[in-house]
């Protein structure tokens, strides 16, 4: 067979199938969740470019008295906002408990972060074991599986129970390595930060350009900026791992392999951009609900 016979279709040509299965859905919901938040913020950044400087900390009557001390001014808190939980999200080794959506996890986002110790190699291969093995990962496998047996991705795994229960042990594994190799194994042996560090503030376009350059862009353990092999390469070796291992034998090509590879660059950046705007959309969803 060759290799051009695997790319059938007049819209997904040149694209592994497997991945336009599992990057669709999930590039589906996290938009959905994105731009739900965007009317809030652009509302919110209106109101206070337009709010007077005066408004920003009223004087009671009492202060123009001279037995009356001066007003002292508000410092930013890095506690949650009112309407949030107020324990804080962030762990005591520096990871976080905090879920996308309230249900995937979320472990290695940072909020309000200062000065965070760095995590220990035993630390990376424990969030990211939290993560990969969390209950919420299996149904979340589970309907990716779906639809891939619906639309009959990767035909070389059948249908029925039997091809179901492939697609569904393909779909586990190929995250659960990818996460390893760039969150535990590449970082413990590079010294490299996995977590992403939330900006916070500053315009949308401003935190969404943030966002997606640390895919490119990470910490070292020691705090300094530099590129980030981690990502780049990890998730390059975690789609050689799979393809040419489990996948059915027509997808075990160099040209299916890089397509994998920048398919899973792809998600990721677009998880960063999510991860950077979900606490905001958090926080506003539970203020609505009180």
């Amino acid at each position: 067979m060759k290799d051009d016979d695997v790319y059938r279709g007049p819209s997904v040509q040149m694209t592994n199938p497997r991945h336009v299965v599992t990057s669709f859905p999930l590039g589906a919901i996290m938009l959905a969740i994105l731009f739900h938040a965007l009317p809030a913020l652009a509302q919110e950044q209106q109101t206070l470019d337009e709010r007077p400087a005066s408004s920003v900390h009223p004087s009671s009557p009492q202060s123009t008295s001279p037995e009356s001390p001066p007003p002292q001014q508000q410092l930013p808190s890095d506690k949650p906002a009112e309407g949030d939980k107020k324990k804080s999200r962030t762990e005591n080794n520096g990871t976080s408990r905090d879920r996308l959506g309230f249900v995937l996890p979320n472990f290695l986002t940072i909020e309000n972060a200062g000065k965070t110790p760095p995590l220990t190699a035993k630390q990376k291969f424990a969030v990211v074991a939290r993560g990969s093995f969390d209950w919420a990962q299996y149904p979340w496998y589970g309907f990716l599986s779906g639809i891939s047996q619906a639309e009959n991705s990767e035909p070389g795994y059948g249908q029925g129970a039997e091809g179901y229960g492939k697609r569904y042990g393909a779909a586990w594994a190929d995250g659960t390595i990818e996460n390893f190799w760039t969150g535990a194994i590449l970082p413990s042996l590079l010294r490299q930060d996995p977590r992403f560090y939330q900006k916070g503030k500053g315009g949308f376009w401003h935190r969404t350009g943030y966002a997606m350059s640390r895919i490119a862009i990470t910490r070292s353990d020691s705090g300094n900026g530099q590129f980030n092999f981690s990502e780049i390469f990890g998730s390059a070796i975690s789609a050689g791992i799979s393809t040419y291992s489990y996948h059915p034998h027509e997808d075990k090509t160099l040209r299916n392999t890089a397509s994998v590879w920048g398919t899973q660059v792809g998600y990721d950046t677009l998880t960063l951009v999510v991860k950077e705007f979900w606490p905001d959309i958090r926080r506003k969803l539970r203020k609505k609900d009180n």
